[in-house]
């Protein structure tokens, strides 16, 4: 197992991709704290998982995630790697939102990635190995209709994982996985106000996609698993898509 005795803290980590990288991180041998804002799910996952304590945890607000880094290290002693999968999402054109929308999406998808990697660094740098993996998405690079917040807020972290890897040089390996069409929650919520049901408009997109079928949240965990561990030594500073081969030429 390559994750044995690795201390994984996991924002987000009770719902879709978040759950599946607590679910797998666990089954690979590591100790997870799981961070979210969701406290029956998380209190659920870990009374089902005996390596998975739950820390309820606001990644928008620094004091929230100054005690979760402070309770890892006092349960385990160490944080080994941190995945910042933490989000969430806004439907809108530009001219649709206002402060209040700007504040709750940057302040999670952003402003939580940025005080998390504050908070951890220190404690990831006193790794033999430390990685602070972020969770982006091919929004970062795609202009889906009516995700102007969205796209905005993951451009921001690929800009950050290249940025921090360079600040961090030898101490912290940084790096991000971007996923692309994934059956999780968010999806159905974006596809939501449509004029096809979501089962039309998944089948539409699965013959799309290179692979014939939408990404499953086991997919990214899989992944990020791999680049938390040591295999994944020489990977630093990038961004891993993860779309079934869309970005070719995208389906939506």
């Amino acid at each position: 197992m390559k994750l044995q005795d690795k201390i994984i803290i996991v924002t987000g980590g009770t719902s879709g991709i978040g759950e599946a990288c607590t679910r797998h991180f666990a089954e690979q041998g590591a100790k997870v704290v799981c961070a979210s804002i969701q406290t029956a799910e998380g209190e659920a996952l870990a009374a089902e998982l005996d390596v998975v304590t739950f820390v309820h945890t606001d990644v928008s607000d620094e004091e929230s995630v100054k005690a979760l880094i402070a309770k890892t290290v006092e349960l385990h002693g160490r944080v080994d790697a941190v995945h910042c999968n933490a989000g969430v999402w806004a439907k809108g054109e530009v001219t649709d939102f206002n402060e209040a929308d700007w504040n709750k999406v940057m302040g999670v998808n952003v402003k939580g990635v940025f005080w998390t990697a504050k908070h951890a660094v220190p404690e990831l740098e006193k790794a033999a190995s430390g990685v602070l993996l972020l969770t982006t998405s091919v929004a970062s690079q795609i202009g889906f209709p009516a995700h102007a917040l969205y796209c905005a807020s993951k451009a921001a972290l690929e800009a950050m994982v290249r940025c921090l890897a360079t600040d961090h040089a030898g101490k912290v390996r940084v790096l991000a996985i971007s996923p692309g069409t994934i059956d999780t929650p968010m999806l159905a919520a974006s596809c939501q106000g449509w004029d096809k049901p979501v089962a039309e408009l998944y089948a539409d997109v699965e013959k799309k996609i290179p692979v014939r079928r939408l990404g499953q949240p086991i997919d990214i965990a899989k992944s990020a698993a791999f680049l938390i561990s040591d295999d994944a030594g020489y990977i630093n500073g990038t961004v891993l898509v993860l779309d079934g081969g869309t970005m070719g030429l995208p389906p939506w």
